[in-house]
This record gives C-alpha cells, structure tokens and sequence, in this order.
C-alpha cells in the first residue's frame, strides 16, 4: 500500500512500507522543509506533468561509488586533453532547465515540471542543491544536478548535448568530497559507469553516516 500525505504535516511513513515498485506516498507539496525530510530518509519525488505528487523509495538504490567510477581509454583521453571546461554551482538554473527539454529515447515529456524547476531553484538558492556544468567554447553541453546530503550526492538528473558531456559532469562529480552518488534508479548508461545496486539498508548507512 502506499499512503496520501497531509498537507499540515510535512513527515512521511516509514520508507520500508514503500510498494515493490518503490511507491511510498501521494500527495503533499515540494516545499523546501518536505523535500530535505525525504532527501534524509532515501525518499524522492517523482511524477509526471498533471499528476499528483509521487514520492518513491526503492527497495534497492542504484549507486557510483566514487573510486569504482568506470574511465574508459577513450574518456580519460578527452579529460586529459581538457576537452571541456567543467564548473560546480555556477549555472544551476540552466541545467535544470537543460535536463528538463532534452529529448531522450522512450521518455515521452518530462518529470521535471516547472514545479519541481521551481522546487530546486530554491533549494539551490538556499545551499541544498547544486549543479555541475560541461562547457564547450563557452556552451553549456551538459551537466547534472542534485542534492547533497551528508556525504551522499543525491543525483536528479542529467543531460549531454555533445557526446561524453554527461560522463565528464559525473567524473568530475566523483572526485568531489563525497562517499557515495546517489542515481535512484539503474539504466545501461549508469551501469557502463560502473554504477550498481545496493539494499535500502545499507543506503541508510551510508546515508545517514556524517
């Protein structure tokens, strides 16, 4: 079963009770306190434009350890040759923005409503949520965003417009002072990188450690 939120109270059930799927609750809003509640207890929102505010907290995470991130011979060549220009926190806005309108095969529209936009701009605004941009001659090409809690980077998305901007926004992110990065939820493209699955319990851990 999942559980409808109370708009009053911005707490949330125990995130064990979530649904196979990873469904915990419903409803609620994307105010600043809720979402750091949920951020702290491995829970995220996740839902589509016109419907109801979906929090999730799968029973198993999808995680980059930062010292067992995959480089291949090709990527650590277009690093070693500074290919891009790679900023932290310098254009958060535009990546949200980026992540949120580029196409991706199979995924019709976007999550990242101009409510959740809203959502994290505040939350960046505030020092929660941060960004790293890829740049090419002074382009933004790619870059992702997400929150940080504790010593777990807690993923959102990302995007690339030129190839490999998206590997080198995560490469960089990884020799950043964090323990683990948080991708929710697994695709080929995470698991090239070396990217793997984790129980719930131990992301609490590692979560929660200071």
């Amino acid at each position: 079963m999942f559980f409808q939120l109370l708009d009053d109270n911005p707490g949330f059930p125990d995130p064990a009770l979530a649904e196979e799927d990873g469904l915990l609750a419903i409803g609620g809003d994307l105010s600043t306190e809720r979402l750091l509640i949920a951020y702290s207890n491995g829970i995220f929102p996740w839902f589509s434009e016109g419907e109801p505010i979906l929090w999730y907290s799968p029973h198993e995470r999808c995680v980059i350890y930062p010292d067992k991130i995959k480089i291949s011979k090709s990527m650590q060549k277009v690093l070693n040759q500074q290919v891009f220009k790679i900023t932290f926190d310098q254009a958060f806005a535009e990546v949200i923005r980026n992540c949120a309108t580029t196409e991706r095969k199979g995924q019709d529209g976007t999550w990242i409503t101009n409510e959740m936009q809203e959502a994290y701009i505040s939350l960046h605004q505030q020092g929660y949520a941060h960004s790293v941009e890829v740049w090419l001659e002074d382009k933004l090409v790619g870059g992702l965003y997400g929150l940080k809690v504790n010593r777990v980077f807690c993923g959102e998305s990302m995007f690339s417009h030129v190839s490999n901007a998206s590997k080198a926004a995560l490469i960089f992110l990884s020799k950043m002072n964090i323990d683990l990065i948080d991708c929710q939820l697994p695709n080929d493209h995470l698991m090239s990188l070396g990217a793997e699955m984790i129980v719930r319990e131990l992301y609490m851990e590692l979560l929660q450690a200071p």
